[in-house]
């Protein structure tokens, strides 16, 4: 017969004490407690972007939220569709280094840099000679609408070089958004996909701050969202509205990604930028604005066509109240935590 520290169980008279009785239950129900979870209630700061996104109101609670925190605290290694999850120092990681250490791949990185963004580039270029593929042959390609910007130009290490093309200003960050897709499907056209291999896009307004290798190459590659990683998919702000052609349904989806920075192959990305524009400009025509901006179309797109390698919130990072604790900071989004930041830390920070 099964045994229990405060509970003695015997066969002869009945001699437990209450302090016994009262030890031996509160001991069956701490295990019942861990054997079938428990619900955790989360509120939720009504001043955050993805509290709006979510169409929530000051007040309200997310319920039902079991085991979220341990959720958020595991490093899973594989989706359910059998993709990698890529975190920087594991021994995958590091054996993918490793492999393709002393192979010539071609990478090139996509950069939108136009109005008050020109303040980040020269931070960005320099974060990315550390910590982007160190020893690999690398293409910036910058597109500004301020190629003055980049004077003098960034010094740069072997085999590694930097492209400018001008385009015109947008004044909106919106419409900025908007239209970055369909530069790059133009870019990736001519010259990107006669250049270069793998092709990733990326928010200037971010800085490399730890070793992102050869681990994030792949055919379609995706990063998850800090802020959402580990929460439950009725926590994802999808766009709902069905007219939008980033509309989702609520039994699609298995993540929340982030448009901080993806990329794949070439054959891949054009697809994906292509697919993307055509799902932007139906929008416009209808008079419509997805609720994430360029950020719902491409959740659209990669519930539709899931990645074949998903890059850990290390590869996108910023210190939030709501982003998940990840073992590394890798890439870190100066534009997003100045967003996480109230007014007056703003103005200290000079956001």
């Amino acid at each position: 017969m099964a045994r229990f520290p405060f509970c003695k169980i015997s066969t002869g008279p009945i001699r437990t004490t209450r302090i016994q009785l009262f030890l031996c239950c509160f001991l069956l129900s701490l295990i019942i407690y861990f054997l079938h979870g428990r619900k955790v209630t989360l509120s939720l700061d009504s001043s955050h972007s993805i509290y709006h996104a979510m169409g929530r109101e000051r007040g309200k609670t997310l319920t039902d939220l079991t085991g979220v925190k341990a959720a958020r605290s595991q490093t899973p290694v594989e989706t359910p569709w059998g993709a990698p999850i890529v975190w920087g120092d594991n021994r995958n990681s590091v054996w993918r280094r490793a492999k393709f250490a002393e192979q010539g791949i071609r990478i090139g990185l996509f950069v939108l840099v136009v109005g008050t963004y020109a303040q980040f580039v020269r931070r960005f270029l320099y974060s990315a000679e550390t910590h982007f593929l160190p020893g690999q042959m690398v293409t910036y390609y910058i597109l500004t609408d301020n190629p003055r910007t980049l004077d003098p130009p960034v010094e740069l290490g072997p085999e590694r070089q930097m492209k400018v093309f001008p385009v015109t200003e947008l004044p909106e960050w919106d419409r900025l958004a908007y239209r970055r897709m369909v530069l790059l499907a133009d870019a990736i056209r001519d010259p990107i996909g006669s250049e270069v291999e793998y092709i990733f896009c990326a928010d200037v307004d971010q800085e490399f701050v730890g070793l992102v290798g050869e681990e994030i190459l792949g055919d379609l590659v995706a990063t998850l969202h800090p802020e959402l990683y580990g929460m439950p998919r009725n926590a994802f702000p999808y766009e709902v509205e069905e007219i939008s052609s980033a509309s989702v349904e609520e039994d699609e989806g298995d993540y929340y990604y982030t448009s901080e920075l993806y990329g794949g192959l070439v054959s891949e990305m054009y697809s994906l930028a292509r697919a993307c524009s055509f799902l932007i400009l139906q929008d416009q025509a209808n008079k419509v604005t997805a609720r994430g901006l360029e950020e719902s179309y491409l959740n659209r797109y990669l519930i539709d066509h899931r990645p074949t390698c998903v890059l850990s919130p290390e590869y996108s990072w910023w210190n939030s109240h709501l982003a998940a604790p990840v073992p590394a900071h890798r890439l870190v989004s100066k534009g997003r935590q100045c967003a996480a930041y109230d007014l007056q830390k703003r103005e200290q920070q000079k956001c």
